[in-house]
């Protein structure tokens, strides 16, 4: 018997955090969240709707951020590939995420 999850335990598990940083913060409408890798455009859009309701997300933009080779002594490693997205919402920021 599977465990079939249904779409909005799915969406629960396409955002995986979000990205505060300076630059991100600059834009009053636009957050930043690394997502899941085959989340597509849709999904973000429909995960951060459910995350935060009320909000509606005007324009999703996604970017893939490649691994980087990182040095520790005379070892070399590499870190995780991801994807971030840049989501634009219409109407009131969210506060969880303002910079105080």
């Amino acid at each position: 018997m599977s465990k079939d999850r249904t779409n909005t335990e799915k969406l629960y598990d396409v955002i995986k955090k979000p990205i505060v940083t300076e630059k991100s913060m600059m834009a009053t409408t636009q957050y930043t969240f690394e997502v899941n890798m085959d989340a597509t455009k849709v999904e973000i859009a429909q995960a951060v709707e459910l995350a935060f309701p009320g909000r509606k997300v005007k324009k999703v933009r996604t970017v893939y951020m490649p691994s980087h080779e990182k040095r520790m002594g005379y070892k070399f490693g590499r870190t995780d590939s991801s994807k971030k997205a840049i989501v634009t919402i219409e109407g009131d920021p969210i506060e969880e995420l303002t910079a105080i």
